[in-house]
């Protein structure tokens, strides 16, 4: 079986990046967005999402596009071959164009602008599974993704998920993956490797919550009036406590183009010249080391003057209900903000991401459950089940874009 060739823009892409990689001109693939210069030694401008607020572009120098892949590579098992599912201008697409080219192994890749379909990444991974020999393969998805796979092959179309399985390992990213998505994953035999990390180190940074070789984690005090809700109990040690979680090592960008005040919040310098990236997420490390991400920092809805956290909820209604599942505060006059989840479910809606309240049953269960685990300021007020959640960037949740729907139903309800 052929393997299938590259694509002309990506192939033009890969060029490109082994060029600037090389010390060539920077690869810049959106548009950009300032007129500020490209600093020397600039490999990569990409786009942040925008998740935090206006999108920035950030400078990434060879040497962190560098350490980065190669401690992939380590913490993966060696060099491989790579197949491009993700778009080429996010960080985590460029990133795998990255270890291609630093591996020296063929690139298989999905037009930029194909729509993604398990049966798509199977006439992917197929024949570069049959031609890699004794390389491994390896692929990056979002968590959307898998999500498709594995309700193709409940629904009698697994060929997607049984190619999927076959490799080496598959890097999931983008955004929280549900447990109950991993679960399932891993018991169709897909071997999963959570990533966490943003445009700012390079992409995934940190594996299965334990950092990549020279990775640094730390964490520092949120600024919130009080502990968040919904977290659960760490134990009598203090290795559970929640801060806003901090990123060294040799896989930071160079900053912000063309916004110094931003570069200078963000990436600091401590005393002994260390360099660290504020992320916008809030976290805790386990007893064992690895870090535990609850979300961000400002996603905590605070709700009859309780701090909560929507990660756990969102991890809780998703296993009981089955979909992606995302947690929001809407206005609301007695609570200051009643909190509100939306979970996508396909069987939902043949339409776009338009909302219908959950049965009695599946509430109730979402809400007894929540007051259960998580403490009674974490139970919902309302569930929505919608065919899709609307996304920002590369398999993202559009917090705000949720908001939007639940306040435009509810106005018409």
């Amino acid at each position: 079986m052929p393997r299938p060739s590259l694509p002309p823009s990506v192939g033009v892409l890969r060029d490109a990046v082994r060029a600037a990689l090389d010390g060539g001109p920077a690869v810049v693939p959106l548009a950009r967005t300032t007129e500020s210069p490209v600093p020397p030694g600039t490999a990569l401008v990409v786009r942040t999402s925008g998740s935090t607020g206006t999108p920035r572009e950030v400078a990434l120098t060879a040497a962190a596009l560098g350490a980065s892949a190669s401690a992939t590579h380590e913490r993966l098992g060696g060099p491989g071959r790579w197949v491009l599912t993700l778009p080429p201008t996010h960080v985590a697409g460029l990133q795998v164009v990255v270890r291609s080219v630093l591996a020296g192994t063929p690139l298989t890749a999905a037009a930029p602008d194909a729509r993604f379909t398990p049966d798509g990444l199977a006439d992917l991974l197929e024949p570069t599974l049959d031609a890699a020999g004794d390389d491994p393969v390896y692929v990056s998805l979002v968590p959307t993704q898998v999500h498709r796979l594995l309700a193709a092959a409940q629904d009698g179309a697994p060929r997607g998920l049984t190619a999927l399985a076959r490799s080496a390992a598959v890097l999931l990213g983008g955004a929280a993956s549900p447990p109950a998505l991993l679960a399932r994953a891993r018991e169709a035999g897909v071997r999963v490797v959570t990533t966490y990390g943003m445009s700012e180190t390079a992409g995934g940074c940190v594996y299965d919550g334990a950092p990549l070789r020279d990775v640094r984690v730390r964490l520092v005090p949120p600024e919130l009036s009080g502990p968040p809700q919904g977290i659960p109990d760490a134990g009598p040690d203090r290795s559970g406590e929640v801060g806003v979680v901090e990123l060294g090592g040799p896989t930071l960008a160079a900053g912000y183009l063309g916004d110094d005040d931003a570069t200078a919040a963000a990436f600091r310098t401590g005393a002994d010249g260390s360099r660290w990236f504020r992320t916008s997420d809030l976290g805790r490390l386990a007893p064992d080391g690895t870090l535990q991400v609850l979300g961000r920092a400002d996603d905590v809805v605070v709700t009859g003057g309780v701090n909560v956290a929507p990660a756990p909820v969102e991890a809780l209604v998703g296993e009981l209900l089955g979909g992606e599942a995302c947690v929001v505060g809407v206005p609301d006059a007695e609570w200051g903000q009643a909190l509100v989840a939306v979970v996508a479910l396909p069987a939902a809606s043949s339409g776009g991401p338009s909302l219908a309240p959950v049965d009695d049953a599946a509430l109730a269960a979402v809400r007894s459950a929540a007051a259960t685990r998580l403490g009674a300021p974490s139970a919902p007020r309302r569930v929505y089940a919608a065919a899709a959640l609307p996304l920002r960037g590369p398999g993202k949740v559009d917090r705000s874009g949720v908001v939007a729907l639940v306040r435009e139903h509810e106005a018409h309800a």
